[in-house]
């Protein structure tokens, strides 16, 4: 049953009074700041809720950031071990390159005579046999080398050329037991014959009478004699002088200067134009041509 008379205003009335009441409470928080203490414990009582609220979305971006960081640090950590393998690699071969500048330095300020052509050389392998004393280099025919070329180091006389190929040569030293250099005593110019002892530390002196001047400390230099080597280039230093006179001769050792053992760059000496055993055919025939006409104009002549 619906009462006769309504009671209290109406939903109009109602809005418009809500409308004034906000306008008037907006209006003297903004002008006044009537309300500050209000908010502050407002804001206070709401703070534990909003903290709670925000708790599971603190947790989850916290986790995710420290996954992301721990990965990020193993993969930098990883990248560090790596530039630091690389930077010693790296110095390792810095420091081969400056010690092989240091040999070809020494090794191309080596005295040499006017008249001689150096060539540098490297060694590709030494012989594995222990009873020859060869190595073979990366020079051949097509560079200008050929059969008994002498060989040397930094120091001195390391040996000759024994074969030779088209593009690598093989060198024989001068400690192998088939090799004697004709030297001398760079002090009193006495000569003696260094011959292989089969020892890379070792050059032998034979037929040396106990009369001979000769002191353990004499500096070997190549005489000249034969052919094969340039005069005055250094042998060997005089280690040991033993004059028994029980023996028929006195027995004399020397050692190489050359660092036979640690040999990489090598110079090759040339004083002559070279004779290729890879000389073409056809120039070789064209010569023996050449002379068979020149004979048969000289029979032409004499008839």
């Amino acid at each position: 049953m619906n009462p006769i008379f309504k009671q209290g205003p109406s939903p109009q009335h109602r809005l418009v009074l809500v409308l004034l009441l906000s306008a008037a409470l907006i209006f003297f928080d903004h002008r006044m700041s009537s309300f500050e203490t209000a908010r502050g414990y407002l804001q206070s009582l709401v703070s534990p809720l909003q903290f709670i609220a925000n708790a599971p979305k603190q947790m989850l971006t916290w986790a995710s950031e420290n996954v992301v960081t721990r990965q990020q640090l193993m993969k930098e950590n990883q990248q560090y071990r790596e530039n630091e393998l690389l930077s010693h690699e790296q110095g390792l071969q810095l420091n081969i390159v400056k010690k092989e500048n240091e040999r070809l330095r020494l090794l191309l300020a080596s005295p040499l005579r006017s008249e001689v052509k150096p060539m540098l050389a490297e060694i590709l392998s030494v012989d594995s046999d222990p009873y020859t004393h060869q190595v073979l280099i990366n020079r051949g025919a097509r560079d200008g080398v050929y059969e008994g070329q002498p060989v040397l180091d930094e120091q001195g006389i390391v040996g000759q050329i024994l074969h030779v190929g088209a593009r690598s040569s093989r060198v024989i030293l001068i400690t192998d037991l088939s090799v004697a250099v004709p030297v001398r005593v760079q002090r009193n110019g006495l000569r003696l014959i260094a011959s292989g002892s089969g020892r890379i530390d070792r050059l032998i002196h034979n037929f040396v009478p106990h009369s001979a001047d000769v002191k353990s400390g004499d500096v070997l230099v190549t005489s000249g004699l034969g052919g094969k080597y340039p005069e005055g280039y250094p042998v060997a230093k005089v280690v040991l002088v033993n004059t028994d006179e029980s023996r028929e001769f006195a027995t004399i050792y020397s050692q190489p200067v050359a660092q036979i053992d640690r040999l990489r760059y090598l110079l090759l000496l040339s004083k002559e134009k070279p004779v290729s055993m890879f000389a073409s055919k056809k120039n070789k025939a064209v010569k023996d041509k050449g002379e068979n006409k020149k004979d048969i104009q000289k029979d032409k002549g004499s008839n």
